[in-house]
């Protein structure tokens, strides 16, 4: 029986349902050469426990994006927030799709694949000072045409209330700079939605990433006509080698700080681990707090012990308020940035596991048959083959030295 291809795709979905929108962020940086910053997969090869169950993939490979979303959605995540680039000459110009860092995987993978249909997606744009930002004329004459035509007009883009979601990361304050007043910023986001409408929309949601203890930015998000703020991650903040406890405490007093400001502002973000260190040679600039940072990881009965949690905390705000709709996971891919739910050779579908028994009716039967077992087309030709051997030996001197 050897050499026989038991299977010639991805095998069908088999979808569980979940009262909640379950939205995990999603860095597409797996092509060869995409990151444009950093190297991709070469930065983990010391950290072979981190290596994707499936192997070092091409992300821009369609069917890899079907094996993601057979896996995420069989086990209640149902959208994708990705990260989204524009390159900084790009600003005050038409956008295409080359334009774009790490555009791949929507435009080459998702938007090619059997199964994308099936997975809601929306775009987190990303205003950091190596990328482009915008501003009023930008936005309304640039960013919002292409954003329409190739994302919010697809019927599965996240819509809450017929509203397109926009999700905004701006912690460098590029964006917000970029305006006058926050009232100039208010009402261009005003002009949108009025664009939103006219294309068949009950207008626009716009969502902007804090992640901070103190809660006096928030009434300026509101005057500059954010509808509600979100954490990325839980990554700061913590003694230097927390406990299991202290994480979850930790993030669950994030959570409270938050309700007990506004209730109908603020949506909940689980974040399973971090751990930045593989990133410290190619981004010193970036990462080279990791010393002094906080590296911890959530073992899976912690993770979902804290899902739990952040259930009955989403469970308990205004029926009507976005965080009552919707959960973010922190995250799905950020392999080198420590912090992924996605199989990996380490913790293979534990995360996934406890993300489908603590958020879902678990009405399912998930399929954990991997590509290499079901004989299907390899979806890595770019890259150096993964040495699992290493892992092998780094996890026995590992469990030595816990036993």
């Amino acid at each position: 029986m050897y050499n026989i291809h038991l299977y010639s795709y991805v095998p069908k979905i088999d979808l569980v349902n979940s009262d909640f929108i379950i939205a995990a962020h999603y860095y597409g940086a797996w092509k060869k050469g995409a990151a444009l910053v950093h190297q991709g997969f070469p930065e983990i090869y010391e950290y072979p426990e981190r290596t994707p169950l499936i192997g070092y993939y091409d992300e821009e490979n369609p069917e890899m994006a079907d094996w993601e979303f057979k896996w995420a959605l069989e086990h209640g995540i149902n959208c994708f927030i990705h990260c989204w680039y524009r390159k900084k000459d790009n600003l005050d110009h038409t956008v295409t799709v080359n334009d774009l860092r790490c555009g791949h995987a929507l435009h080459e993978a998702m938007f090619h694949s059997r199964y994308g249909s099936q997975m809601k997606f929306a775009i987190m744009f990303e205003a950091q000072n190596r990328w482009a930002a915008t501003n009023k004329r930008d936005m309304i004459e640039n960013l919002m045409p292409f954003w329409m035509e190739n994302y919010f007009e697809r019927e599965n883009y996240l819509k809450i209330d017929n509203k397109p979601v926009l999700f905004v990361y701006d912690a460098q304050n590029q964006l917000r700079d970029s305006f006058e007043t926050p009232r100039a910023q208010a009402e261009t986001f005003d002009q949108c939605r009025e664009i939103a409408r006219r294309n068949g929309f009950s207008g626009m949601i716009f969502a902007i990433e804090y992640g901070r203890n103190d809660m006096k930015p928030i009434e300026e998000y509101k005057l500059r006509g954010y509808d509600f703020s979100f954490s990325y991650s839980w990554g700061w903040n913590m003694p230097l080698r927390p406990t299991q406890q202290e994480v979850i405490d930790h993030q669950m007093y994030q959570h409270m700080i938050r309700k007990e400001y506004d209730p109908e502002y603020f949506v909940s973000t689980a974040s399973c681990s971090w751990d930045p260190w593989p990133r410290l040679k190619s981004m010193p600039d970036i990462y080279g707090t990791a010393k002094t940072q906080a590296q911890w990881r959530l073992q899976p009965d912690q993770w979902r012990k804290l899902l739990g949690k952040i259930r009955a905390w989403a469970e308990s705000l205004p029926p009507d308020s976005y965080g009552r709709k919707l959960i973010m996971i922190d995250n799905w891919n950020e392999w080198d940035e420590g912090h992924y739910v996605s199989p990996s050779y380490e913790f293979g579908f534990k995360y996934l596991e406890a993300i489908r028994e603590e958020l879902t009716w678990r009405d399912n039967l998930p399929d954990y048959r991997l590509p290499q077992q079901l004989g299907t087309n390899s979806v890595n030709h770019s890259w150096k083959e993964p040495d699992l051997a290493k892992y092998c030996t780094r996890k026995m001197i590992d469990d030595c030295e816990t036993s």
